[in-house]
């Protein structure tokens, strides 16, 4: 199945009120887990490439990992690059093949992000590939990015439609009370804020700090318009315990097949809960149909 822009993945999932699961990926087994997890779910997905495993792996060799390992797949997927706080590195991206990115220009004054995200927007757009742009504050910590509690700041109406009429982004992360990381406290998002965000903007609403969100309070986001959920610390989570069971059973199993291969299991069962609390379970063949039609039109 060949790739395809993120803007595309998304408007269809904003406009068939579902949204696109977008897992985070960080070796051969994790990239497997997502992929098999979504195929057997007929999901389309975003994998996305976060800034740790770029230092700790590469850019080009994530990307190119997931190509060989999406090689038969039948779903669609859009390979994301998330939370660049480079510009040059998000051009990199661009040039290296990816289908959507995010210049994450939130903690930068509100003109030099838009300034920055602008540009970003419009080599995407020459290239046919997905952008996404953040405004406001979300806490936690996102691979080497933190945010503290206190620095959160709820994304406001006013400031989401200057930020899209000026950049003209695809899609827009915002803050209304999630974080990234595992919740110590039950989340309580901004429903209200959510729905006059997405009503006034009018295009995907990105929803970072997925991980552990009650299901309902997901549900009811992507009712009122959010079209891509981020999920990373849950299925990292899953691996590691996946991978920790098969030792606490055995301390000398040192086939890394055997531990790994359980990670992997753990993490794959886990992208398949978030599909289906996301809605996107059995919509591949409905973009896939849909995309032809839009083909064929034009």
């Amino acid at each position: 199945m060949p790739f395809i822009s993120g803007k595309e993945m998304l408007m269809h999932a904003y406009e068939n009120n579902y949204a696109v699961g977008a897992f985070s990926a960080h070796n051969a087994e994790t990239i497997q887990a997502i992929i098999w997890a979504a195929e057997e779910e007929q999901a389309p997905i975003m994998i996305q490439i976060g800034q740790k495993v770029i230092q700790y792996i590469g850019l080009e060799e994530m990307k190119k990992m997931v190509g060989v390992f999406a090689r038969n797949t039948t779903i669609p997927i859009a390979i994301h690059l998330d939370h660049s706080r480079n510009f040059n590195q998000t051009i990199h991206a661009m040039q290296a093949g990816f289908q959507s990115v995010m210049f994450d220009g939130s903690g930068l004054p509100f003109e030099e992000n838009v300034s920055i995200t602008k540009k970003v927007v419009e080599f995407a757009k020459a290239l046919g590939i997905g952008a996404e742009g953040e405004i406001g504050k979300i806490g936690g910590t996102e691979d080497d990015i933190t945010v503290a509690e206190d620095d959160a700041q709820y994304t406001t109406v006013e400031e989401a439609v200057s930020f899209v009429n000026e950049t003209d982004v695809d899609y827009l992360a915002v803050s209304i009370g999630t974080a990234h990381g595992i919740y110590k406290s039950l989340p309580n998002l901004n429903f209200a804020r959510l729905e006059e965000i997405s009503k006034s903007v009018n295009r995907p609403i990105v929803l970072h700090g997925g991980s552990s969100v009650p299901d309902e309070q997901v549900q009811k986001a992507i009712s009122l318009g959010v079209a891509k959920v981020n999920v990373d610390t849950e299925l990292r989570q899953s691996f590691t315990l996946g991978v920790q069971e098969v030792l606490n059973q055995n301390p000398e199993e040192w086939h890394l097949a055997v531990s790994l291969n359980n990670g992997r299991e753990k993490m794959k069962q886990k992208v398949k809960e978030k599909i289906r609390v996301f809605g996107s379970n059995g919509k591949a063949k409905d973009l896939l149909r849909d995309r032809e039609k839009s083909t064929v039109l034009l």
